[in-house]
């Protein structure tokens, strides 16, 4: 039987093999320590749950909701990007209010793709940005992004070698799942290419508030005349540990947001309104579990970046979000990222996300979150000692 074709259009799920692995795994009784999945373990800070119920107690918020996202949530995502980034946006015009921002990308690219559309993106990067356009029948020009520095580079080239022109390019940063992060200096030039080119830039900033070192990330909407070409879409699912909610946003061009807006109002009523109560709540009340998620997020960054060093795996440290990202260790590289992600689990009882499932140019790195307490780590770290002198071992043997 034929498969339908946007079914055909998607490959093999490649994180499929490895979660199937874990799962026989732990089946079994083994306790995998699991560093694969960005999932946020954190609590939901109280005053937000308190918020959720109150409302949720009140008949009328049982009703449906609206897809734009309820007036009193937009008002607070417009006051939260006004404090953070100094940008002021109308709440009625430039902001949706999103299912978590995997879906707003998923439905703007629905609102701006026709068949045949090319699309820039980096690679690695995170599925969606990819995979959302190629749902919609677009086309993916990807670039080689191992830096912003390297993406940058890689795009005047590939819109002259793109037939048609592409209409849009996607950034991330914090990038998932490098943990890249860039200055707005980047965003100026990245701005000024759309321009240049005619496309349109849309945004990903899930990782805003996850940042340890150095001036906040800034967003690309601070630039000057950013908001005649560009959309950003963010999420409170990592600031506030808020992930199961699925509230997120889009902000910016308001021909875009007019645009996934229209898309919105055929598929969704928005996500419950307690929900979205609790989610202005969260953006307008007390930011001290912002830093106390920070902190948290910083500590086990440092455990396990020295503790897997002195076990005999050097990872770069991250400055910003919720992933460390690193090469595999050069006896194992030419395994590729799904066998050695396969080989981690069985032989040192943690798991990692493959680099191949961010793109072709990911192969040989795995991203591992900061999702596990200190404990954890340090014993995965003695697991991962354990593996790497047992496979030092058997090639002394062989």
């Amino acid at each position: 039987m034929t498969e339908f074709y946007k079914i055909r259009r998607l490959p093999p799920y490649v994180f499929e093999s490895v979660n199937k692995l874990k799962a026989q795994l732990r089946n079994k009784g083994v306790d995998i320590i699991d560093f694969g999945m960005g999932n946020p373990d954190l609590p939901v800070p109280p005053h937000i749950v308190e918020k959720l119920v109150e409302a949720a107690q009140k008949p009328r918020t049982n009703r449906y909701s609206a897809s734009r996202g309820i007036p009193g949530l937009r008002k607070a995502m417009a006051g939260y990007y006004e404090r953070r980034f100094g940008v002021k946006l109308n709440p009625d015009t430039q902001i949706v209010a999103t299912l978590g921002s995997k879906e707003g990308f998923a439905n703007l690219a629905q609102a701006i793709t026709a068949p045949g559309d090319v699309i820039i993106a980096p690679n690695p990067s995170y599925p969606i940005h990819a995979f959302g356009f190629i749902m919609a029948g677009g086309v993916i020009r990807s670039i080689e992004a191992h830096s912003p520095e390297q993406y940058l580079a890689g795009i005047d080239r590939a819109v002259r070698h793109s037939v048609p022109p592409p209409i849009a390019m996607i950034v991330c940063y914090p990038a998932n799942p490098t943990a890249q992060v860039v200055d707005l200096d980047f965003y100026k030039e990245a701005v000024a290419l759309a321009k240049k080119h005619g496309m349109f830039l849309l945004s990903d900033m899930a990782y805003s508030e996850v940042y340890f070192e150095g001036d906040p990330p800034p967003s690309v909407l601070q630039v000057p005349g950013a908001l005649d070409v560009a959309v950003e879409v963010n999420t409170l699912s990592k600031t506030y540990s808020m992930a199961g909610f699925r509230v997120g946003f889009a902000l910016g061009n308001e021909r875009l947001i007019a645009a996934l807006a229209r898309v919105k109002s055929y598929l969704d009523y928005g996500a419950y309104t307690p929900i979205q109560v609790a989610a202005a709540a969260a953006l307008n009340g007390p930011q001290d579990c912002v830093e106390e998620m920070r902190n948290t997020y910083k500590a086990r960054r440092d455990v396990l970046i020295d503790s897997f060093a002195k076990a005999g795996w050097a990872i770069p440290k991250p400055s910003a979000s919720m992933f460390a990202w690193t090469q595999i260790p050069e006896p194992f590289r030419h395994l590729g990222s799904v066998e050695f992600a396969k080989r981690l689990m069985e032989g040192a009882e943690f798991a990692v996300a493959p680099g191949a499932g961010f793109g072709e140019y990911g192969d040989q790195y795995v991203r591992l979150a900061f999702v596990e307490n200190e404990a954890r780590i340090r014993q995965a770290a003695r697991n991962l000692k354990k593996f790497l002198q047992s496979n030092s071992a058997k090639q002394a043997a062989e």
